[in-house]
């Protein structure tokens, strides 16, 4: 059987439009997936709450009393699943709980 000009641009239209679906339907189910963060328990963690203007690395140097911050950055992001250095205002950022022990 042969097709007809209409009839192959409706193929490729049809064709088109279930793989739009199929790809839609991949990235909701790779979204939902994506979700879930895994970081370690913070029961009983010492926490900073992040105020306008606060860096990541400022809050690591108050903590570790200007010795070695930039091991206690990596406590940190580490501790808070972080990806990168961007914190937000309001956030709630669990520190180590011997600071002294990081930044040996």
């Amino acid at each position: 059987m042969r097709l007809t000009r209409r009839g192959r641009v409706v193929l490729v239209v049809a064709v088109a439009l279930l793989s739009l679906g199929g790809f839609w339907l991949g990235t909701r189910a790779a979204g939902h997936a994506a979700v879930q963060v895994v970081v370690p328990s913070h029961a009983g963690l010492p926490w900073v709450e992040v105020r306008q203007g606060d860096t990541l690395w400022a809050i690591a140097d108050v903590l570790s009393g200007g010795e070695n911050p930039g091991a206690v950055v990596e406590a940190i992001k580490r501790l808070n699943g972080l990806p990168d250095s961007i914190i937000h205002p309001g956030t709630r950022l669990y520190v180590p709980r011997d600071i002294a022990a990081v930044v040996r």
